[in-house]
């Protein structure tokens, strides 16, 4: 398969707030938070780009009338609308299963209010799943899960963030995770017990990273690499059976967007100029399209069963 998907998360300011430990201050309502204005912005590209993308919603921001519209919008325009957990807790792998439970059924529940349909995939706050949090996945009626990020470079510099704000007397939402991912599958995969093994489980896409070193392919990198950098780094994904780029809404957001100055203190990538950030990320988009890839929801890539053996 030579194929490649886009997808955008969309964490709000309180999820960011909450990782550098500023949950005091107010966050605002879906409508209002500066993050959310983005989305706009990544509809607009993906138009010219003929794209649809995958857009992995926090359920709960549905209870705003303006944001179900716009993500509605996104619906209309073809794109996919997927599950990204109720609340979206840092930690909801460590809560008990009723939580788990709630947080996947309650998100797709909204979300098919709102779209009409029950979301196709899951992806974990934080990247963060264990076989318990999969098994609720799965017998939610999920055709896959997009949470797995096996990178050790990712996997190391968060946790010397997190150590390093504990040092301080700061405490992050955000947790470390078991280093148990870094043994996952780089491709599709259907996932067995423990989930980075294969198995015949539910179909697991990971999030992507290049085929030497297991570069992070997501939107931070591409940011604070740049535009020329971002080149290289898609080309790293030449001998991915598939390439799945990640962002966030945030990846197209920098300091001058009212309400995101505080943030930018902590959060280094909304330094970088929004059109520095977006030429970055057509470079990547570009890269992909040379090495022959056609652009997929990942709903159409569990629908064909897309597992990749071994590179």
């Amino acid at each position: 398969m030579r194929a490649a998907n886009v997808s955008v998360d969309l964490d709000p300011l309180r999820c960011y707030a909450s990782i550098h430990d500023l949950a005091a201050a107010t966050a605002p309502g879906p409508a209002d938070d500066p993050i959310y204005r983005a989305i706009p912005r990544f509809r607009a590209l993906f138009e010219e780009l003929g794209i649809r993308a995958t857009f992995f919603v926090v359920a709960r921001d549905l209870d705003d009338p303006a944001f179900a519209s716009t993500i509605r919008a996104l619906a209309r325009d073809g794109h996919e609308i997927a599950s990204h957990s109720l609340d979206h807790h840092y930690d909801l792998v460590r809560r008990a299963r009723p939580v788990l439970v709630e947080q996947v059924e309650e998100a797709a529940r909204r979300l098919a209010a709102v779209t009409g349909a029950r979301p196709r995939g899951f992806r974990a706050p934080g990247y963060h799943v264990t076989d318990e949090l999969l098994e609720v996945v799965a017998a939610s009626g999920a055709a896959y899960d997009a949470s797995v990020f096996p990178c050790p470079l990712y996997w190391a510099a968060r946790a010397s963030v997190i150590g390093a704000m504990r040092a301080a007397g700061r405490r992050s939402a955000s947790i470390v995770g078991s280093a148990a991912v870094l043994a996952a599958p780089v491709e599709p995969y259907r996932i067995g017990r423990p989930y980075h093994r294969r198995g015949a489980g539910l179909l697991e896409i990971p999030i992507g990273v290049t085929a030497r070193g297991r570069l992070p392919f997501l939107g931070t990198a591409l940011s604070l690499a740049g535009p020329r950098a971002s080149r290289w780094i898609a080309s790293g994904m030449a001998r991915r059976g598939f390439a799945s780029l990640e962002l966030h809404a945030i990846d197209l957001c920098d300091a001058t967007d009212a309400g995101l100055g505080p943030l930018a203190a902590r959060q280094t990538d909304l330094r970088v100029s929004r059109v520095r950030k977006e030429r970055s990320l057509r470079g990547a988009i570009e890269v992909l399209r040379d090495q022959g890839r056609r652009f997929t929801t990942l709903a159409e890539v569990a629908e064909r069963d897309h597992t990749v053996a071994p590179v």
